[in-house]
């Protein structure tokens, strides 16, 4: 989405948009839990303590901290109007609620703000070209919404429909019960499953016996991981396609210790993956029958949030906490300067001075707005890969369709061969969002094997999909011939961050860098989250360590 428009040497305009599509991925992997963003729980620490964030180790500011009205005059830019620069826009707010000489600049080079939250209503139906929910285990997301008075349009997803299957041989494959995290932890389950041939089912029950490993590289695939303890085929048939259902990528590529940090630790302390993920649910079960926290009637939470407008509800309401005065649509930033007094930045035919700056782009664009500032940093943000998706959304009259298997969706393996990644049946996930007698489609394409799609034209993707859909559907739930009541394509070009292995370290070095760059923060979902409560995480606490940094907070006695 951030393709450099053509000018003159100096000139480019980025489009800031720092939400990529982990969690309209994520909703497609119903029943399986991915850990997809470590950095959520590393991040939470008790009011006056300590954190390590994506970027360095610092102090956790929290809800209860106090700006104290001691920053005065200081003015922070934000370059990025995606949901983390909105996020950070927001925090800036309510700072300014103690400190009303606190200033700030929010650059977004499109006409509208949002990044890759955008929605459409047609005939009744919301249609998401981007994200569709957030999980809701992540609390940022949710807590935003019930600051901003719309906790009343929160909708849980319809997990009692919840069912997801695997393609293999052009036929629909259930996923079986018990999968967290990649790991089979309901042996019955994986037993019975056509999933599996005979030979990795035997594999995955002698995986029990799996010693721990205590001699392991600094970081390895994902693919190596899963390999390593259940065969190559639960790579082709789990791993790769729940991971592209995420980021996009390949499992090959994605780094282990990123990804699945839990699975890397549980490897070092058990060995056996399936034992570990085992004993570690047992304590989760223990632990919420005796906690306080439990929800009244012990009702389970949904595994995914929504908006019942669309995810652009969320940006609606945010944009309009946020001092029109201070936004900057259609203004491209230019260029970023670090001098003495602090950055700064040349948008348009005005070149004004900072005193922080929060850069909330992809890693990509960032190395290229930030190369004359420090090409060490620069370096390491463009090292960064990115793949490409594209969205697609069919509108049915659901009288016309034939019988759709229960559940959300479905997932492709690489190995069919096919354009469609994912699909996920939208009026089902989302109860009261698709008026009844409408079904809607959403297709997933592109990822890292099929960039070239971003190319084809509009109705060339939407044939593809249409017929991939009758074709793994059949034709008699979805005949061949039966044109949809709307269609709509989104590209995310250079959207989706790959968490490639070396990924923790490659934080760390860009850590260092930063610490040497006074009034920089970083913030999107290229570094320690993918996901939009990640951003909207990222995004606020950018905000709270600029303001802590200049004005640390006074200590509570």
């Amino acid at each position: 989405m951030f393709d450099p428009i053509s000018g003159n040497q100096r000139r480019r305009i980025w489009e800031p948009h720092n939400q990529v599509r982990g969690p309209q991925r994520q909703d497609l992997v119903a029943g399986v839990e991915i850990d997809a963003s470590p950095g959520e729980q590393r991040a939470v620490a008790e009011p006056g303590g300590y954190a390590v964030s994506g970027f360095a180790v610092k102090r956790a500011t929290t809800a209860n901290d106090h700006y104290h009205g001691v920053m005065s005059g200081m003015r922070i830019a934000i370059v990025g109007g995606g949901i983390a620069g909105l996020a950070a826009a927001y925090e800036v707010e309510k700072a300014r609620a103690q400190d009303a000489a606190l200033q700030y600049t929010l650059f977004e080079s499109r006409s509208r703000f949002g990044g890759s939250l955008a929605s459409e209503v047609v005939n009744g139906a919301v249609l998401e070209e981007g994200p569709d929910s957030f999980l809701t285990e992540k609390p940022a997301a949710a807590e935003l919404c019930r600051e901003l008075g719309i906790e009343s349009a929160l909708l849980p997803s319809n997990d009692a429909a919840r069912k997801t299957y695997i393609v293999v041989h052009n036929r629909l494959v259930v996923l079986p019960d018990g999968l967290m995290f990649l790991v089979p932890t309901k042996l019955a389950a994986t037993a019975f499953t056509p999933l599996f041939s005979v030979a990795t089912k035997l594999r995955m029950a002698l995986e029990l016996l799996h010693p721990p490993r205590l001699h392991h590289p600094t970081d390895e695939s994902v693919a190596a991981l899963v390999e390593r303890h259940y065969g190559a085929e639960a790579v082709d048939r789990l791993a790769d396609p729940l991971l592209s259902g995420i980021y996009g990528g390949d499992a090959a590529q994605l780094s282990a210790g990123a990804v699945l940090p839990r699975l890397v630790d549980m490897e070092a302390r058990s060995g056996s993956l399936t034992r570990g993920m085992l004993a570690a649910h047992r304590k989760m079960h223990a632990a919420a029958r005796t906690s306080s926290k439990t929800p009244e009637g012990g009702a389970p939470r949904p595994i995914f949030t929504a908006l019942r407008g669309g995810m652009s509800q969320l940006v609606g309401a945010l944009v309009a906490r946020l001092d029109p005065a201070s936004l900057r649509l259609n203004l491209p930033v230019i260029a970023i300067e670090r001098v003495a007094s602090g950055w700064t930045i040349e948008a348009g035919d005005t070149t004004d001075l900072y005193d922080g700056l929060i850069v909330a782009v992809p890693a990509w664009a960032a190395a290229e707005l930030l190369l004359p500032v420090d090409t060490a940093l620069a370096a390491e943000l463009s090292a960064i890969p990115y793949s490409s998706s594209i969205t697609v959304n069919l509108l049915y009259d659901e009288a016309r369709l034939g019988r759709l298997p229960k559940g959300f969706g479905f997932l492709v393996p690489a190995s069919e061969g096919r354009a469609i990644l994912a699909c996920t049946f939208a009026h089902r996930k989302f109860l009261g969002r698709t008026p009844p007698g409408k079904a809607v489609f959403r297709a997933f394409l592109g990822g890292a094997h099929r960039e070239a799609l971003l190319a084809e034209p509009d109705q060339s993707l939407i044939a593809i999909v249409r017929r991939e859909l009758s074709e793994i559907l059949g034709p008699r739930t979805l005949p061949p011939a039966l044109e949809p009541e709307h269609a709509r394509v989104a590209r995310w070009n250079r959207a989706m961050a790959q968490y490639a292995v070396g990924h923790r370290k490659r934080m760390e070095r860009i850590a260092d860098c930063i610490a040497g760059l006074p009034g920089l923060r970083l913030a999107g979902n290229a570094y320690d989250g993918i996901g939009i409560p990640d951003c909207i995480r990222l995004g606020r606490q950018a905000v709270r360590d600029l303001i802590a940094s200049r004005h640390p907070p006074v200590p509570s006695l």
